[in-house]
């Protein structure tokens, strides 16, 4: 009692998931959305044009054409992931158009590779936002770096286990601060060097004849490839919005196009707008500093604002702000790298535990893991961004390039729709543009953390094979027990017996299978003939994501069990014996289980339970990891309890 209390205080109450109004209050409308799954795009404005500008080197005269260039790139993305939105309203995004569209190995290709994104969302982010932090600290500050950045991380782990919308609403404040510092700077900074604009245009074009010059028009070209690739970490996050529609408010396509409008608007203007400042300002790299900060530092100086200390305690504060903001679009990760998981989950390609919910209806396994995974790999790296842009990059162009690839397959197959050549073609300029920034990344990055990308990923997918194979090879098995029980005849008897209050009671806790529950019942009748008088059947079922997948769901979910139960009864009513059925739903199985058993136990005080627990022939902790041992659980609880529970082995 004291431990539950304790986890009250730190994660707060538990909800109800049945009630229509929980759906409600959890969903994110567009503009809370924006927030939530936005600001991980909006944040990379804080690395994305940074590398983009680094990478030019001595020509950043060529900047001009890598604002442009970015600003569109945005929109033609954000564009293209209007489709995953309009086709897959469920949620799934880049991994569940890839299953559908083109297979379930390219699917699980790109879902290994948007977990590990969304890994690398919550570590470079943080590393982002620590490094924006220790720019206006002293040098001294720098080796304690990472150890700030696991703390952040543990904080945004706590907040996101009390709800997912509790943490947009806290960090609210952070993101419109970002926003509003940001935009000011941004206006500013070009209004303020409005003279220099219409040479820019002229002398850039000039300079880049002079450059071709020298070095030919394909160099400058490979030039501008490159730079233009190594700044793909500003595009990514666009995906985050199709990826997590089941957050959304109804109607969750109209809210999720909304968003990524809010997106790419946003994320637009501030990336192309932070390369142009780099231009106007002569951005010039600094100890220490990021390129933004440095940049930043002039535009305040020249805005008049006070002495030296003001200018410092403005640059402070919107320093802050770019810090707090990657907080944000970290959180992302904890929204996102769950949701991923869960829908890997339903097609039983890692541990259907990162189905099941919290009491706060957040996917906790799959946030703890995400936490733990972006821990280690901050300190394999010991947080440097460059390389963190490089695995992150990678891991989402591979994401975008399969996604779009397989919306391309969509629109060649339907081209009796009246869209599909408009369709097709953004779709087609979308795959071109993910797929040669992924080409050059490979190329020009693999020695420097590329092949550790291909090697995670390619673990994550060998290991997802090995779980899928394994529980591939359990169903069949169920269902092969569920076949012997299939033609269990039904007895003559027409009319219902009820249950007598004080009658030896066996009751049955049943799940999915009605092989299982047949194995059971069956049992106690051959082993105790004419002893029990009452036979009572318990299912719980766990209200896990895929309940709040859709409209009708949870609906859905309450027939599916409620026919369950009917059959027991009405076999044993068939067979004159007296039967009745309890339901109920929850998060926790056995939490319900153990709650309904005690209840029974006060109606029929000569209980005893039973349930049918899977027998594998090769034991081990790889196969208890996978299946959650309800019915182990369940009989320690009601033995607390001091009520009787017998666990009826059924090998497989």
């Amino acid at each position: 009692m004291k431990n539950k209390k304790i986890r009250e205080i730190i994660l707060g109450k538990p909800l109800d998931p049945m009630k229509s109004e929980t759906r409600h209050s959890m969903a994110l409308v567009a503009f809370l959305a924006w927030v939530g799954l936005g600001a991980d795009g909006l944040s990379s404005s804080s690395y994305g044009p940074e590398e983009t500008f680094r990478a030019l080197g001595a020509h950043t005269h060529l900047g001009l054409y890598m604002a442009g260039a970015t600003a569109v790139t945005v929109f033609i993305i954000a564009l293209a992931y209007n489709q995953v939105i309009e086709l897959f309203p469920t949620g799934g995004g880049g991994y569940r158009v890839a299953t559908k569209l083109v297979g379930p190995y390219l699917g699980l290709v790109s879902g290994a590779a948007l977990v590990l994104d969304y890994v690398l969302t919550i570590a470079i982010s943080i590393a982002s936002g620590v490094d924006a932090l220790a720019s206006f600290l002293p040098l001294g500050f720098q080796p304690y770096k990472l150890w700030a950045e696991a703390f952040f991380i543990g904080l945004l782990i706590v907040m996101n286990l009390r709800g997912l919308k509790e943490a947009i609403q806290i960090l609210l404040p952070i993101f419109l601060g970002f926003v509003a510092t940001h935009l000011v700077l941004i206006v500013y900074g070009i209004v303020a060097h409005a003279s220099h604009l219409p040479q820019l245009v002229p002398s850039t074009v000039a300079e880049t004849g002079s450059l071709a010059g020298e070095i030919g028009w394909a160099g400058v070209a490979g030039m501008l490839l490159l730079a233009y690739s190594q700044g793909g970490g500003t595009y990514t996050g666009l995906e985050a919005v199709s990826n997590n529609v089941n957050l959304l408010a109804e109607p969750r396509v109209r809210t999720g196009k909304m968003t990524m409008f809010y997106m790419a608007l946003s994320l637009a203007v501030t990336a192309g707008g932070i390369i142009l400042l780099y231009l106007l300002w002569d951005a010039q790299p600094t100890a220490g500093e990021t390129l933004n900060a440095t940049t930043f530092r002039r535009i305040i100086a020249s805005m008049g604002l006070g002495g030296e200390l003001v200018n410092q305690i403005v640059l402070a504060v919107v320093l802050a702000f770019e810090a707090g903001l990657l907080f944000v679009a970290a959180n992302t990760g904890f929204l996102g790298g769950p949701s991923v998981l869960s829908n890997m989950a339903g097609d039983s390609w890692v541990p259907h535990q990162f189905r099941y919910l919290s009491t706060r209806l957040v996917t906790q396994n799959g946030i703890l893991v995400m936490g733990v995974a972006a821990l280690a790999i901050l300190f394999w790296t010991r947080g440097q961004v460059t390389l963190l842009v490089v695995l992150y990059s990678i891991s989402v162009f591979l994401t975008f390039a399969i996604s779009l690839f397989g919306l391309c397959l969509y629109w060649w197959r339907h081209r009796k729709d009246a869209r599909w050549v408009r369709r097709f073609l953004l779709s087609l300029t979308g795959f071109i543009i993910c797929a040669g920034i992924l080409a050059v990344l490979l190329v020009e990055r693999f020695t420097q953390g590329g092949w550790a990308t291909a090697l995670i990923i390619a673990a994550i997918a060998g290991l997802c094979i090995f779980i899928r194979n394994h529980y591939r090879e359990t169903k069949r098995a169920i269902r092969s027990v569920d076949r012997v029980f299939a033609n269990q005849p039904f007895g003559p008897v027409k009319e219902a017996v009820d249950p007598e209050p004080d009658a030896q009671t066996a009751v049955f806790i049943v799940g999915n299978s009605r092989g299982g529950g047949l194995h059971a019942l069956l049992w106690v009748l051959r082993m105790f003939p004419g002893h029990f008088k009452n036979f009572l059947f318990v299912n719980a079922r766990t209200v896990d994501a895929h309940a709040y997948g859709g409209e009708g769901a949870l609906e859905k979910m309450r027939k599916d069990a409620a026919r369950t139960l009917e059959y027991f009864v009405d076999f044993c009513q068939s067979h004159g014996m007296a039967s009745a059925s309890y339901i109920g739903f929850g998060t926790d199985a056995v939490e319900e289980v153990t709650r309904m058993c005690e209840q029974i136990n006060r109606e029929y005080p000569n209980s005893i339970f039973f349930t049918s627990k899977l027998i594998f022939a090769s034991d081990n902790w790889f196969t208890r990891l996978l299946h959650n041992q309800a019915s182990l659980a369940v009989q320690r609880r009601l033995h607390l309890e001091g009520l009787q529970m017998v666990i009826l082995p059924m090998k497989v």
